[in-house]
């Protein structure tokens, strides 16, 4: 059996910063988008030779659902290390 990630969401503190370690990774990460709105920034890399993965970068402040205190903290976090990714979709696929 193999586990297939199609997308994660990550959250990220600078966009310029996190897109360049993205390109500058040894599996030559593609850019598939940049988008922004609102002062934010969502930016989609994923493996150069897995075009059916992506990877979001996202605000911290995107999720609507987040008080500005758990924004605050979750900016903590981010600050120590100590925060990972938000959301991820698994398929898992059988091989015959």
């Amino acid at each position: 059996m193999d586990i297939t990630i199609h997308g994660t969401f990550l959250s990220h503190d600078d966009p310029d910063a996190s897109q360049a370690f993205y390109r500058e990774t040894p599996s030559a990460s593609r850019s598939a988008n940049d988008v922004g709105y609102g002062g934010m920034r969502w930016i989609t890399v994923g493996p150069a030779d897995q075009p059916g993965t992506s990877i979001v970068l996202e605000p911290p402040a995107a999720d609507h659902g987040v008080t500005d205190a758990e924004r605050r903290t979750i900016t903590e976090m981010m600050a120590k290390g100590n925060f990972r990714a938000s959301r991820s979709s698994l398929t898992r696929q059988s091989r015959l």
